[in-house]
């Protein structure tokens, strides 16, 4: 594969980037390099270890699943904290690892954007001059074959890399169809008591998303949606060219019976996520509301645990309940998930297909999940979960699997079995691999 007569610039040594030309504040890594397949630039917007949440959970996959099939693996991040928490697999995986300080954004720069620009808040989220340079630097020192854009809020260095690598193909992997997405919040928001302005934000940002979104899908050279229900969100944007489908994946061993049991005692309801997340957010105040009361009819000494980093300030009241765990950060949430009598997820708005539900599956729990958190998974795959919609019907849902430990058990042998049989990242990383030969790569 033709690759140019680029060669590595100043600030490099025997193949290992020392950094003299970076800017303030970034950091550079020195990873293991040797010349394999495709040279590919990840762009994301966390650093993606530890895989904790969602996005880190699949840019992880990709990242590991493209090195054990040979290719060759640049990745530039925002990371908060220090070089020392960079010491991680990324740095066996990637031949170059740079990370950057995220910007700061106040809800002032929010609402000055909102009316002085016609982006989306997402658009403008990790705009920085330091990101910008440390990328302009990898893109002069290293010819790449393809760029790929970790989510819509990494897109707005699509002109750097178009205007620095021309011949490197490059590739949105579109974590949501976003403007879908912002569409569903505002639906439950405008159905929802003292929820109108929010209601009339989400509304704003959806259609300022749907244009800008529109926009990416037609300067790429491919869109990858995570779910057949987002590819289909997404092609009309893209005037009905492909959108390839790369469903969200898991590596299934890591959920193997095989970290130690966390006792919670019986009657167990588990929640995972990000908890800053607004879909996340969203479903625990409206279990906790609409749900739970009907459950603890039946079952009274029934607990809820809500696992999951940075809690939002409206899920604080939470813990004067005696009967609910909001844990905040924790190291892993496989513990809690095998100390799951039942998992839920209740989630009213999204798109995509929930990381959570796959975690969950792997781990062998038995899951109730509204239609719209099974939204995504494959039709076969939905059998081997228990769907409910409406807060009686998830509430009855739930009751029913507390009282029936056997169910339980087959429900939950049944979905380890199917998350490691179609979402786990080596049945993944070949429908990764077709997209890239569609656009003349590999």
């Amino acid at each position: 594969m033709a690759r140019g007569n680029r060669t590595r610039g100043a600030g490099t040594r025997a193949g290992i980037y020392v950094g003299e030309d970076r800017p303030r504040g970034t950091i550079s890594l020195p990873c293991r390099t040797r010349r394999l397949n495709m040279r590919i630039l990840l762009l994301t917007p966390s650093l993606p270890y530890p895989p904790h949440q969602g996005g880190a959970i699949r840019n992880f996959g990709i990242i590991r699943g493209l090195r054990e099939a040979g290719h060759e693996i640049s990745l530039l991040s925002f990371h908060t904290n220090g070089i020392d928490n960079v010491a991680s697999p990324l740095v066996d995986l990637c031949t170059r690892l740079e990370v950057v300080p995220p910007p700061s954004r106040s809800r002032k720069d929010r609402l000055r954007d909102m009316l002085l620009t016609r982006q989306p808040d997402i658009a403008r989220r990790l705009l920085s001059a330091a990101f910008r340079q440390r990328l302009i630097a990898m893109l002069d020192a290293e010819t790449y074959d393809l760029v790929q854009f970790e989510g819509l809020e990494m897109t707005p260095y699509l002109d750097v890399v178009r205007q620095h690598q021309p011949a490197a193909k490059i590739c949105y992997d579109a974590h949501n169809a976003e403007y879908a997405l912002q569409r569903s919040i505002f639906e439950v928001d405008r159905k929802t008591p003292g929820r109108l302005a929010p209601a009339l934000y989400s509304w704003a940002q959806a259609q300022r998303i749907y244009h800008y979104e529109r926009s990416v899908c037609n300067r790429v050279d491919c869109v990858i949606a995570v779910s057949e229900e987002d590819a289909e969100a997404l092609r009309p944007l893209r005037e009905n060219r492909p959108v390839a489908v790369v469903p969200n994946g898991i590596f299934a061993e890591r959920y193997l019976n095989n970290t130690p049991r966390l006792d919670l005692g019986e009657n167990v309801l588990v929640f995972t996520g990000k908890m800053d997340y607004r879909p996340n957010v969203d479903a625990i105040l409206w279990f906790v509301d609409a749900v739970l009361p009907l459950i603890r009819a039946s079952v009274p000494d029934v607990r809820l645990y809500v696992v999951g980093q940075k809690p939002h300030q409206s899920l604080e009241a939470l813990r004067d309940d005696p009967g609910i765990e909001v844990t905040g950060w924790v190291a892993d949430v496989q513990p809690f998930l095998q100390a799951a009598t039942v998992y839920i997820a209740p989630l009213r708005m999204g798109s995509g297909t929930r990381l959570k539900i796959l975690e969950a599956m792997a781990s062998g729990c038995a899951v109730v999940a509204t239609p719209i958190a099974a939204s995504g998974l494959k039709t076969g795959v939905k059998a081997s979960i228990i769907m409910a919609e409406g807060a009686e019907a998830f509430a009855r849902e739930v009751v029913a699997l507390l009282n029936d430990a056997e169910r339980r058990q087959a429900l939950g042998k049944a979905a380890q079995a199917d998350a490691r049989r179609f979402y786990d990242w080596s049945a993944l990383i070949p429908y990764l691999l077709e997209t890239y030969k569609d656009i003349g790569l590999g």
